[in-house]
């Protein structure tokens, strides 16, 4: 028997998703300095596929345990999704505090190990945080709340890194250091990861389970420690065999959609250099700017996205999003003036904002409710798989079939969501009907 949720008000919702600030200030850092200090590091351009590796591999790993876990887990005074999040923040924080400090390329890679685990700590129960709390018809608001502050997150990041090269840069590069205007993004990272989190914990408070729920939560507390360890990889494995076709359906645009977004994250500083021959610093101010671009665009956009997608259908904006981001990766590389090309990432920021809430609405709709954080880990991994056959292929396809060629890199991964867009307007979605 279902629960019946309570709507909520706008500022409970939003108090409900502050967290998410801070794990996406985390991952601007990761999408707009991290490649940078590899390079300041020493790492070769061909590199940097490989390099970002962590991504995939912890997301594969951590996120669809967690989200078993966090399913079969409630304590009265914590909660389900709670705990995981809050400890994946405290990971975080520490991990963003010492990545500046880092004194080699290898160590700067091992702790970008350790800080996806946090990140992906943290995302993937917030994920099913969400659509626990909120009945069906607010869903919508929910994620795109979420898609809010992910435009939120990665724009403080940009927007901090931008302002410290130009308050406190200057310096000439030094090879193999790391400039100290960029520790300042990373610090202040760290303390929002934390501070942010808590904040929706002490505001939010989560669902009790139902009684059927609790009947499957004590039957697992029952298990012995061996069979607890292996419950959330049959869990798993039994949500795969189960999963709705639209999910089977939407992996194929996630493919295309999330291999192309990181070509784009890894070859926009590379671009630069290329094209307007500038040196690391200014060519990652450069691609921090284009990032602050789309990030304004989509904390302004998230929410009007709503009426949109209840008019036209989640479908039809979502699949509309990512034929503009297309637009504008075939754009961005024939710009030559750093003003101008901000312009196509007007495109990017609509689009950025429909993937980070559309897809997860649509799921959460057809999903189990006892079911959701391992069917949302899953989903994760249909982020991570695309993000690890990128990592794994995209380096020799750089440079033996696209010459090396940083333009020829981004050119690439507008084809790639042209061909997301072809199949998300193939997506059918079911009529669920369900108001929970």
């Amino acid at each position: 028997m279902k629960i019946k949720k309570p709507n909520l008000t706008f500022w409970q919702i939003f108090n409900m998703n502050v967290g998410f600030l801070g794990i996406q200030y985390s991952f601007g850092l990761q999408q707009t300095a991290i490649n940078p200090i590899f390079l300041y590091l020493g790492a070769p351009e061909e590199m940097l596929p490989i390099l970002n590796i962590a991504g995939p591999v912890t997301g594969l790993i951590v996120q669809p345990i967690i989200g078993a876990v966090s399913d079969k887990t409630w304590s009265a005074k914590w909660g389900r999704r709670k705990p995981f999040f809050l400890l994946g923040a405290i990971l975080g924080s520490l991990c963003l505090f010492a990545f500046p400090l880092s004194p080699t390329l290898w160590f700067a890679v091992g702790l970008l190990w350790i800080l996806d685990v946090g990140n992906n700590m943290a995302m993937e129960p917030y994920r099913a945080f969400v659509g626990d709390k909120l009945p069906e018809k607010q869903l919508s608001l929910g994620y795109q709340m979420q898609s809010l502050f992910v435009g939120g997150g990665i724009l403080l990041a940009t927007l901090s890194i931008v302002l410290f090269q130009q308050w406190f840069g200057g310096d000439v590069e030094v090879k193999g250091a790391i400039p100290q205007w960029l520790y300042y993004s990373f610090f202040i990272g760290a303390v929002l990861s934390i501070t942010t989190i808590l904040w929706s914990v002490l505001k939010t408070p989560e669902i009790p389970p139902s009684e059927e729920e609790m009947k499957d939560i004590n039957a697992h507390k029952a298990l012995s420690f061996l069979e607890r360890v292996k419950m959330p990889f049959i869990e798993i494995s039994k949500a795969i065999k189960e999963m709705p076709w639209f999910m089977w359906m939407l992996s194929i645009v996630y493919l295309f959609q999330w291999y192309a977004l990181f070509v784009y994250w890894q070859f926009i500083t590379p671009l630069f250099r290329t094209t307007m021959g500038y040196d690391i610093s200014t060519a990652a101010s450069q691609s921090a700017k284009m990032s602050l671009t789309y990030n304004i665009v989509t904390a302004v956009v998230a929410l009007v996205l709503v009426p949109l997608t209840l008019k036209f259908g989640g479908k039809k904006v979502y699949a509309l999003s990512l034929f503009g981001t297309g637009m504008a990766l075939f754009a961005i590389p024939y710009i030559s003036d750093p003003i101008l090309v901000l312009i196509p990432m007007v495109l990017f920021g609509i689009g950025w904002a429909a993937m980070m809430g559309i897809p997860y609405t649509m799921v959460s709709k057809i999903v189990p409710q006892d079911r959701r954080g391992v069917y949302m880990g899953i989903l994760n991994m249909m982020i991570v798989i695309p993000m690890g056959i990128q990592t794994v292929t995209f380096g020799p396809i750089f440079k033996n079939l696209l010459g090396g060629s940083a333009v020829n890199a981004i050119l690439f991964g507008g084809v790639f969501f042209i061909l997301a867009g072809v199949f998300a307007f193939r997506l059918k979605v079911p009529k669920t009907g369900m108001d929970s």
